[in-house]
C-alpha cells in the first residue's frame, strides 16, 4: 500500500491541531493554561532554592518533603470531601497561602529553617488544593482545557526554574529578594478564575460550586451543559457513608492502569532530582559555572524544559502505554547514582541532556495518565477519578523524598572519600 505524501501527512496534522484549538472558546484555555503555570511555579521555585535554603549540608530531601507531603496529604483526602468547598472559596485559600508562604520562606532568617521549612509547607498546602480544583475543573469544559492544564505545569517549571536562576545567578539578587518578587504570582490566578474564565453554563458568572454541571460536547465540538448539576458523593436512596465506599472501591479500578505508573515515575524522577543530582558535580574549571551552587538550578531549569515540551504534546500526540516511560526512568535513575559513585561521564553535558530526557518522560507519564482517566472513565466518575489518580504523583515524591534524605548524604560522603569534595562546597 503507497505511502501518503509528506505534504498530506503534514497538512493532516494541521487539520487535528485546529481541530483541538477550535473545541473551546480562547479565554478558557488561556484560564487553564494560566492555572497550570502560576499553580505549580511556586513548588518549582522552592526546589530550585533548595540548595540555598537549607545550605550544602542538609539534604535537599528536607526541603521536598516540606514541599509535598502537605500537598499529598491534600490530594489524599480531598476527593472525599472537596465537593463541600466552593469552588471561589479554594481558589481564595490557594492565593492567601501561597503568598503568606513564600513571604514567610523569603524573609525567614538563613539560619533559621524551620521557619522557612513551615512557609513552604503553607505553599504546598496551597498547591496541592490548587491541582486537585483545576483538575475538577476540566471536566466541566472541552476536553483541551485538560492539554493546556498540563502544558501551563510544564511551563511552571521552565518560568520557576530559569527565572529563580536568571535572578539569584545572572542578575545577582539575594534570594529574599527573588522570594518577595516570586510571591505575588498567585495574585494571577484569582484573576484567571475570576475574570477570564468563562461559566460552563454560559450565564456570565463565575464559575462555582453551585453553579457547575457536567458538560458534554455535540457534534461540532460545542459546549451542551448537561441537565443535572454535580452533586455529592451520595448514593442514591443511600448515605454519605455509601457514597464513600462507592468512591473507594472506584480508587482501585484505577490503580493499576493510571495510578501505579504515575507513582514509579515520580519515585524515580525525583530520586533524582533531590537525591542524586545534587552530587553530579564536576571540577568547576571543566564547567560553564561560576560557582558549584550554579549547577543544581541549571540541572533543574533544563529537567523543566523537558517536562514543559512533553506535557505540551498531546495535541499532536498520545502515548497510551504508560509503564514503558516510567521503567525508562527508573532505569536514567540507576544510571546517574552509579554516576555518581563512580564518575565515568567525560563532562556536565552529558548530565544535561540526561535531566532533559527524564523530563520528557515525566512529563509524558503526567499528562498521558490524565488524558487516559478522561477518555476511559465514564462522565459521571470523572471528576471524583481526576482527583484520586493525583494522589499517585505526590505519594510517588514523598517516598522518594523520604529516600533522599539519606542517598544524598550517602554519595556525598562517597565522593568526599573518593577525593571528590565538590558536593559540600557551595
Amino acid at each position: 500500500m503507497a505511502l501518503p505524501a509528506p505534504s498530506t501527512h503534514r497538512n493532516g496534522q494541521r487539520r487535528h491541531l485546529f481541530s483541538f484549538l477550535n473545541e473551546a472558546p480562547p479565554r478558557t484555555l488561556i484560564s487553564f493554561f494560566l492555572f497550570g503555570l502560576i499553580n505549580n511555579v511556586l513548588f518549582v521555585i522552592i526546589l530550585s532554592a533548595a540548595l540555598d535554603l537549607v545550605g550544602p549540608l542538609i539534604p535537599k530531601g528536607v526541603v521536598l518533603l516540606a514541599d509535598t507531603l502537605p500537598s499529598f496529604a491534600v490530594k489524599l483526602a480531598a476527593p472525599y470531601f472537596f465537593h463541600l468547598v466552593p469552588y471561589p472559596v479554594r481558589i481564595v485559600i490557594c492565593v492567601a497561602l501561597s503568598f503568606v508562604g513564600m513571604q514567610v520562606v523569603a524573609w525567614g532568617a538563613e539560619t533559621n529553617v524551620p521557619l522557612r521549612l513551615f512557609g513552604i509547607v503553607l505553599a504546598s498546602l496551597s498547591s496541592g488544593i490548587g491541582e486537585i480544583t483545576f483538575l475538577q475543573l476540566t471536566h466541566f469544559h472541552p476536553t483541551l482545557s485538560l492539554a493546556f492544564f498540563s502544558s501551563g505545569t510544564g511551563g511552571a517549571g521552565l518560568l520557576g526554574g530559569f527565572s529563580y536562576l536568571a535572578f539569584t545567578t545572572y542578575i545577582g539578587w539575594s534570594v529574599p529578594t527573588t522570594l518577595n518578587l516570586l510571591s505575588f504570582l498567585p495574585f494571577i490566578l484569582a484573576i484567571a478564575y475570576f475574570f477570564i474564565l468563562p461559566s460552563p453554563t454560559g450565564d456570565g458568572h463565575p464559575p462555582s460550586h453551585a453553579q457547575y454541571a457536567p458538560i458534554a460536547e455535540d457534534e461540532d465540538g460545542r459546549v451542551v451543559p448537561a441537565p443535572e448539576f454535580y452533586t455529592s458523593p451520595v448514593a442514591k436512596d443511600g448515605t454519605w457513608v455509601d457514597g464513600m465506599k462507592q468512591r473507594f472501591h472506584k480508587s482501585k479500578a484505577l490503580f493499576m492502569p493510571y495510578m501505579l505508573p504515575l507513582f514509579i515515575v515520580y519515585v524515580a524522577e525525583y530520586l533524582i532530582n533531590q537525591g542524586v543530582a545534587p552530587t553530579l558535580l564536576f571540577p568547576l574549571e571543566e564547567t560553564p559555572f561560576h560557582r558549584i551552587r550554579d549547577a543544581y538550578p541549571t540541572y533543574a531549569t533544563i529537567y523543566q524544559l523537558g517536562v514543559f515540551l512533553s506535557r505540551s504534546s498531546t495535541p499532536l500526540y498520545r502515548l497510551h502505554n504508560l509503564y514503558a516511560p516510567s521503567l525508562l526512568q527508573f532505569t536514567l535513575f540507576v544510571f546517574l547514582a552509579l554516576q555518581s559513585l563512580f564518575y565515568f561521564l567525560p563532562s556536565v553535558y552529558w548530565i544535561f541532556g540526561i535531566t532533559f530526557i527524564e523530563g520528557v518522560l515525566g512529563g509524558l507519564v503526567y499528562v498521558n495518565a490524565f488524558h487516559e482517566v478522561s477518555d476511559n472513565v465514564r462522565k459521571e466518575d470523572r471528576e471524583f477519578s481526576m482527583a484520586a489518580v493525583g494522589v499517585a504523583d505526590s505519594m510517588g515524591v514523598c517516598l522518594a523524598g523520604v529516600i533522599a534524605l539519606g542517598l544524598e548524604p550517602a554519595l556525598c560522603r562517597w565522593q568526599v572519600a573518593d577525593g571528590r569534595p565538590w558536593c559540600g562546597m557551595k
